[in-house]
């Protein structure tokens, strides 16, 4: 990631799906980018079924803001008493007006993004939406997450593919994320490629290969291993 200095563009395909210029790969999925983020995040994290009081919740690739809308209906509509922090690492913030474009394709999110979507106008990276305690943690995540004090419970793993953005997949930052990973924590991820897997399970993680979204045959999910 430190190799790309320049701003985030974002290009559109057909008008509606949002494509990273600096990488050349879809933010979401072609068919409908919510069910997948419901599928492979919440689902694969066991969630909403393990929140609580004070949950953490951490991402790498924070993207749209989809997933963290996913997570804040989830969390709403589980009616769990208390906060939920939402924690994630970005090197290449989305414009602003090219979120609320991405995120105005699922009704049922922009809705409720108004919060999100004004922070981030006004450039601010922590803030609320409700009970749900936000903060984006800017740059390159092998230099933030190292200095970063937070502890998930699950993650979010969700940079853009192995193969166009392989400095997200490093055994290096996986490492971190299982040194920042509480005890009983989870990681959930689209990608089921070999390294990835190898890399997770080399930082202590017990690694599962399930049934992917929609046409992806497979995923990832899995939990740190406390006797590693």
């Amino acid at each position: 990631m430190t190799t790309k200095d320049q701003s985030e563009r974002v290009t559109w395909r057909d008008g509606t799906l949002p494509v990273s210029a600096l990488f050349d790969d879809p933010y979401f999925s072609l068919a409908n980018g919510l069910a997948e983020t419901r599928h492979v995040f919440l689902a694969g994290n066991d969630l909403p079924g393990r929140f609580r009081d004070g949950f953490q919740i951490a991402e790498l690739g924070f993207g749209t803001g989809l997933n963290l809308m996913a997570a804040s209906i989830a969390w709403e509509v589980a009616g769990i008493p208390g906060r939920l922090r939402f924690t994630s690492f970005e090197a290449f913030p989305m414009p602003a007006a090219d979120m609320n474009r991405a995120l105005a394709a699922f009704p049922e999110v922009h809705g409720r993004a108004r919060p999100l979507l004004h922070a981030w106008a006004r450039g601010e990276r922590r803030f609320a939406l409700g009970p749900v305690e936000v903060e984006v943690v800017e740059g390159d995540a092998r230099e933030t997450l190292p200095r970063s004090r937070v502890m998930a419970d699950a993650w979010f793993l969700d940079g853009f593919s192995p193969a166009r953005n392989p400095e997200l997949w490093g055994e290096d930052l996986l490492a971190e994320v299982a040194r920042h990973t509480a005890p009983g924590g989870t990681f959930a991820t689209y990608t089921a490629a070999g390294f990835v897997r190898r890399g997770l399970q080399s930082a202590g993680f017990q690694v599962e290969r399930v049934q992917g979204f929609g046409t992806k045959r497979h995923m990832s999910r899995g939990f740190l291993d406390s006797a590693a």
